[in-house]
């Protein structure tokens, strides 16, 4: 902070187990991604390398030492498991999370269909190896889940290991916890924030509105992800009230009042 200013939410320290910001990088540069992190690695948590660009990405090893030199952590995103899990490879995907000395994996289901408890599972095999997320919706607009089975998928896949479930709503943030417009599911986030405590669940939320939005209903700590690299200051300031969306939203209402 350039200046002492009062009135600002507190912000937990990195490592946080809350308040996470997920960026995904979908094939930043070497260059891009040493500017990256000399610019937002103190408001970013955890990168995931977005499908399967951990595959054909270039310098993927020097990629993943500068954003761990930062204190951040970096990841493979769901869909390059399910890529493995569709061809008989979970041994294999094993030895890729390995072979780049990851610390966190993500277990998805959003692209192909996975019989749940076989998804809980592979949760359970991999928390022995690693710090897994997993992923709770469809990619496929549809797939119809109930906000019943989103709350119960959550909630077995949080006792099968994960240690945070993201709320699908792919990068374009129109499907899953958001319309089809990009609003947000009010019913569905309403039903899982219900018997899920909200610190355990990384929200999708690509487009800036959404992030206003879960930020006015859980406060400036909420873990959101599917952020965009040139997003993440941007979400820090919406965060702590420093733009125009939330520049009310922490003041004490003596204060707001007069506003």
């Amino acid at each position: 902070m350039n200046y002492n200013i009062p009135f600002l939410p507190e912000r937990s320290n990195k490592p946080r187990q809350k308040g996470l910001t997920m960026m995904m990088d979908k094939g930043l540069s070497v260059r891009e991604t040493e500017n990256f992190v000399s610019s937002s690695s103190e408001f970013t948590d955890l990168v995931k390398f977005g499908f399967g660009t951990s595959l054909i990405t270039k310098n993927l090893n020097e990629k993943i030492k500068i954003y761990k030199d930062a204190g951040i952590i970096p990841y493979f995103g769901g869909t390059l498991f399910e890529l493995f899990i569709a061809r008989g490879m979970f041994d294999d995907y094993r030895k890729y999370i390995e072979k780049y000395n990851l610390e966190l994996a993500e277990v998805s289901d959003g692209a192909i269909a996975l019989n749940h408890d076989l998804k809980c599972e592979y949760i359970q095999k991999l928390s022995s190896q690693v710090t897994v997320i997993s992923e709770v919706g469809s990619k496929d607009a549809s797939v119809e889940i109930s906000p019943e089975q989103w709350n119960q998928m959550m909630k077995k896949e949080l006792q099968a290991g994960s240690w945070k479930v993201i709320a699908e709503a792919r990068e374009s943030g129109n499907l899953g916890i958001y319309n089809s417009d990009g609003s947000s599911n009010k019913k569905l986030i309403d039903t899982i924030l219900h018997s899920v405590n909200k610190d355990d669940v990384i929200w999708e939320a690509p487009q800036k509105s959404q992030q206003v939005w879960f930020i006015k209903l859980l406060g400036a700590e909420v873990n959101l992800g599917n952020i965009a690299p040139n997003e993440v200051i941007s979400l820090e300031t919406i965060r702590l009230g420093l733009r125009g969306d939330t520049v009310l939203s922490f003041l004490p209402e003596d204060i707001r009042k007069n506003f």
